[in-house]
């Protein structure tokens, strides 16, 4: 099995120390990022009665804030790449905060598409990326449990937003509720000033290598370290690429779109992202519909958010393990379509209890594949170009994660019921997790070609530069012999 991308930071990361004050940075960040567009549908019942609109259109409310926080990310890389996850962690925060403020006074359902969709869609953008970007940073090693822990922010924030939100609508209404929910959203900039440039100055492990020399013992002497020359020679040549790149690529590197595991990644997340949010959002409004309270169906959304609490860790130490990270692409494929066979299976569940039963099994497989979403991709284009590469394919999948949930929301419309919009869902996940097995398995045996490849080129060319300075050192006796009058020495003429 190939190794993960090879990732040259020029620097040791510390794989600790202030870097797990950085992970609970990211942890509230990433948190709220995407917990705070699901936590909103509890409003979403009342809001549609106020503003008289249908499912779908009250649905545009959590997609198009999903949408435009995927819509920021080039935006948001290449103020992270400028300067720093710090800053632009902070500037979302109080965009975000400033958004809800706003909503609080709105009068049409144009306002709130306007306020918490764009402008606190980009707000969060500007929360999401910084954190992911900043753990590559400070971690290598433990990267995949520190993406683990970092990733478990958003069933926890969901978890104790959840009922909040139905506390804060029945004291204070929607209005009072986001006009609190904008102050409670500023702990993003407490996150922020957590997020401390990592020290890059740590010199790098010093590579030894044994000198080339003219002499008997060279050929023996010499130890040929093929997978480290390889890994440098394919160094050596993205930094030429990278040179002869113009003044686009140092904004958006688009050379990841020649990248085979960069582009089946994507392809298999754009479907994915079609029915990845949809039942998180309906969840609530399902329980309703079937005639369950409304605090027992803002329960399902604490059920289904403590078990991604829990799981998303748990993958995150499980995919750090020996045996589970060289094969962590075969991992998220499992977990993407295990989602697609608990959706399938939903609207078979009888009344509240078959709700409950969902919302654990849903909370597994939601977790697996939030845990592995981003350590999957960093894992196949490395930490150096992940800022990058999650730039890229945010501002891709805005058009799924925007389309998403609408979509979703007309199939109930139009049927009134919610088990074609679940089928659906069901469908446009277990497809796109077979494509991931398939694929990886493909991409897998054609890495470990090029990785053979590589090691046979570099081994042939040392064997071609021993010879080399064998045949300059056989000159230099002749010369020398020549010069001196004298016949070579015995040991002389058998090198």
């Amino acid at each position: 099995m190939p190794p993960a991308a090879t990732t040259n930071l020029g620097y040791t990361p510390p794989d600790g120390g202030w870097g797990w004050a950085v992970v609970f940075g990211a942890f509230i960040s990433i948190g709220f990022s995407y917990a705070f567009p699901k936590s909103l549908t509890i409003y979403f019942k009342e809001i549609q009665e106020y503003f008289s609109v249908s499912y779908s259109a009250i649905a545009w409310v959590s997609s198009v804030m999903l949408a435009s926080m995927y819509a920021g990310g080039p935006v948001s890389s290449i103020l992270v790449n400028r300067y720093g996850s710090r800053p632009v962690v902070l500037v979302g925060g109080i965009m975000v905060s400033a958004a809800m403020v706003l909503a609080s006074f709105g009068t049409t359902i144009m306002h709130l598409y306007l306020c918490v969709g764009v402008v606190g869609g980009f707000g969060l953008a500007f929360n999401l990326q910084p954190a992911l970007t900043i753990i590559g940073t400070y971690f290598q090693v433990k990267r995949p449990l520190a993406n683990g822990l970092a990733m478990t922010g958003s069933p926890v924030v969901l978890f104790t937003l959840a009922p909040l939100n139905q506390f804060l609508f029945d004291s204070f209404g929607w209005r009072g509720s986001f006009l609190i929910l904008g102050s409670i959203v500023l702990n993003c900039c407490i996150a922020g000033a957590l997020m401390r440039p990592v020290n890059k100055h740590v010199q790098p492990k010093p590579k030894t290598e044994a000198p080339l020399c003219n002499g008997a013992d060279t050929e023996g002497d010499v130890v040929v370290d093929s997978s480290a020359q390889a890994a440098n020679l394919l160094t050596e040549e993205n930094q030429i690429e990278e040179k002869n790149q113009g003044p686009v690529h140092k904004f958006i590197d688009v050379s990841l779109f020649k990248h085979r595991g960069f582009l089946i990644y994507l392809t298999g997340n754009v479907v994915m992202f079609f029915g990845f949010f949809a039942p998180v959002v309906f969840l609530a409004p399902y329980a309703k519909h079937q005639g369950i309270d409304e605090y027992s169906a803002a329960f399902l959304l604490s059920i289904f958010a403590l078990v991604d609490m829990l799981i998303r860790p748990a993958t995150g130490f499980i995919g750090n393990t020996k045996w589970i990270r060289p094969r962590i692409q075969y991992f998220f494929s499992f977990a993407v379509s295990y989602n697609g066979i608990c959706h399938l299976l939903c609207p078979l569940a009888p009344g509240y209890v078959g709700l409950v039963v969902y919302a654990i099994f849903f909370g597994l497989g939601f977790g697996m594949v939030s845990a592995l979403l981003f350590e999957v991709l960093m894992d196949l284009v490395g930490a150096h170009r992940f800022s990058t590469a999650v730039g890229l394919v945010t501002i891709i999948e805005c058009g799924p994660v925007l389309l998403g949930p609408p979509i979703s929301g007309a199939l109930v419309d139009i049927f009134g019921d919610y088990k074609y919009m679940y089928y659906t869902c069901g469908v446009l996940m277990l497809v796109p997790g077979i494509f991931f097995f398939v694929m990886h398995y493909y991409n897998y045996k054609k890495l470990g070609e090029e990785q053979r490849q590589t090691v046979t080129v570099v081994k042939r060319t040392s064997e071609e530069t021993v010879e080399l300075n064998m045949n300059q050192g056989d000159t230099t006796a002749h010369h020398f012999s020549q010069s001196s009058g004298h016949e070579p020495s015995m040991s002389r003429q058998k090198l």
